[in-house]
């Protein structure tokens, strides 16, 4: 009696480890159907899902995607990355022909909002000119929308041929800075210069476009 018992859990086993065998081998060789959707990524291109997980690639360049703070953009064409100027930076980019003399360069820098401080309080205590270290003005601050975003203009610093202004974006519990650093400008002390037309500002601008 034991020995048929045995003999019937014996074959019960090796008919259902055959059907656990067929299954593997049949969903094994069906191709992976992931979903039709499609992320957009900063430059306007688009990547689709894909691989076992069906997730998203990361977007080819000229996007950068910066993980520990949530963002991604489409670089300007003609910036590549560079060194990080200070702690603070995140990451910075210069024009390809940039020195420390002349050129256009662009520093993105995180802020952590205090709790007991505000974002404004932030910007003031963090916007200081790099020559002298000291807050700027409250005439140097201004403000614009671009792509649904308001941001706070500072020009931060206008000496000896480098003009460097920077747009602060305020989030939940930190604030954002991009600097647009013009190097080289012979023309830095005309009260009439329009900021906006300089290669790195008008660069960041782009990027700013695209910000995601």
């Amino acid at each position: 009696m034991k020995s048929l018992l045995l003999g019937i859990v014996v074959i019960i086993i090796a008919g259902f480890g055959g059907l656990v065998y067929r299954n593997a081998l049949e969903y094994s060789a069906r191709p992976i159907a992931c979903p039709v959707d499609a992320l957009v990524c900063p430059d306007g291109t688009s990547v689709s899902r894909e691989g076992m997980s069906c997730t998203f690639p990361a977007c080819p360049p000229p996007n950068v995607s910066l993980l520990g703070v949530g963002i991604s953009f489409a670089l300007p064409g003609s910036f590549e990355e560079s060194e990080l100027p200070d702690a603070a930076s995140i990451a910075a980019y210069a024009s390809a022909s940039a020195d420390s003399l002349s050129g256009a360069a662009i520093v993105i820098r995180r802020y952590a909002i205090a709790a007991s401080s505000t974002a404004l309080a932030t910007i003031e205590q963090t916007a200081l000119r790099g020559t002298s270290g000291v807050p700027v003005g409250a005439v140097a601050f201004s403000s614009t929308v671009l792509d649904n975003r308001r941001f706070t203009i500072v020009s931060i610093e206008r000496f000896e041929g480098v003009v460097d202004t920077a747009y602060y974006l305020a989030r939940g519990a930190d604030v954002l800075r991009f600097d647009a650093i013009d190097r080289g400008v012979a023309v830095w002390t005309d009260s009439n210069l329009d900021t906006s037309t300089l290669p790195a500002h008008a660069a960041l601008r782009k990027l700013l476009a695209t910000l995601q």
